[in-house]
């Protein structure tokens, strides 16, 4: 079934744009009423369906890895009001999306493996949405809106009720500018008594709602937040350091998962690269590096890709920069950034030694 999947799915991905415009079109054919679920424009979903779909035909055989992101994905769509008809318009509109752009590749035996496939998958979102007795969402008002750039903004929410994410954890964010275009964004600080919640957001380019935060968020507007979801984080009782690798607001994940350390006396040691282009990109270096004068364990090292002049950083990419300092090999690591800074960081630490087992990192990190 493995196989068959990928090497399937391999024949069909150059037509990619094309496989999800057939898909949507099938699935609102076949459930008309899923269609009041998704924003007018759909071309960010379509992308957005394609990322998905590669990176569970990537873990297909890895199930301890893919389960759980599965059942986080189906607590997630609960928001959407999701039920199990829909699940299988879904299964029916992919495996014929597939099986269009495959041609001469598709035969029985593997529109057998493709049900197969989406109907595990399908149970795990199922099955982890009824086991969970947890709002579908949580209302969030701004409370503050602080323009650090052109195209950056700290935004501060406070929830009505606790959100129970865990440090280095992200959620699905719905705001009013742009109803139904919800996006994935990782709070910025650990878990707090008062329920606030900092998000550090850059506006990407055709980001439609990264854009509109940065811009156009202001106090008292009231969010709608997802349930948590995502694997990085910090094993205190795991025995091993830890080094973090963190690109523009993927800081934010490091960042809260230091915040929540910093409350214990003893952690592992952490060592954190914080890349950027220039300066400015280190807006929150200073506060790390406050927290690194108070907490022996932790190392922060700026990195920048330009500004080659500049006194006190390390320059290069990311990739170039970390595995300078060595393989890491004994380390757990973490990876936070644009796809393409994780791409080049973990393939670049790959070749350097680093065992992949060590590496963890979260797929959605686009607008």
């Amino acid at each position: 079934m493995v196989r068959q999947v990928r090497e399937s799915f391999a024949v069909v991905e150059p037509h990619a744009e094309k496989v999800a415009q057939f898909f949507y079109g099938m699935l609102f054919t076949i459930a008309p009423t899923a269609r009041e679920m998704f924003p007018a424009n759909m071309q960010v979903q379509r992308s957005r369906l394609l990322r998905a779909l590669v990176h569970v035909v990537q873990m297909v055989d890895r199930p301890d890895d893919l389960v759980p992101f599965l059942q986080q994905l189906g607590r997630d769509h609960r928001k959407f009001g999701v039920i199990s008809s829909h699940y299988e318009a879904v299964g029916m509109a992919l495996i014929a999306a597939v099986k269009k752009y495959a041609g001469e590749a598709w035969n029985d035996d593997i529109e057998r493996s493709w049900a197969e496939a989406y109907t595990i998958m399908a149970r795990s979102m199922l099955d982890a949405a009824a086991a969970d007795e947890g709002p579908a969402w949580w209302p969030a008002e701004v409370v503050d809106h602080e323009r650090i750039g052109w195209d950056l903004a700290v935004v501060r929410v406070r929830s009505d009720y606790p959100v129970p994410y865990l440090p280095g954890q992200y959620v699905s964010v719905e705001v009013p500018q742009r109803p139904r275009l919800w996006r994935y964004l990782t709070p910025a600080i650990a878990p707090r008594a008062d329920n606030l919640i900092e998000f550090h957001i850059r506006g990407v380019e055709g980001g439609w709602v990264s854009r509109s935060i940065v811009a156009h968020a202001k106090v008292g507007d009231v969010w709608r937040l997802g349930p948590p979801m995502g694997r990085i984080g910090v094993d205190r009782d795991a025995g091993r350091d830890v080094l973090m690798v963190a690109g523009g607001t993927g800081l934010a994940p490091m960042r809260a998962i230091i915040e929540d350390l910093a409350q214990w006396g003893e952690n592992p040691h952490v060592h954190l690269f914080v890349g950027g282009r220039v300066r400015e990109d280190h807006y929150d270096v200073p506060h790390l590096q406050n927290l690194a004068a108070s907490n022996p364990w932790l190392t922060v090292v700026p990195v920048l890709d330009s500004a080659p002049d500049a006194p006190g950083v390390e320059h290069g990419t990311l990739a170039d920069v970390v595995t300078r300092y060595g393989a890491w090999a004994d380390r757990d690591v973490l990876v936070s950034g644009s796809p393409g800074m994780i791409r080049s960081t973990v393939s670049r630490m790959l070749v350097a030694g680093t065992p992949l087992d060590r590496i963890t990192y979260d797929p959605f990190t686009l607008d």
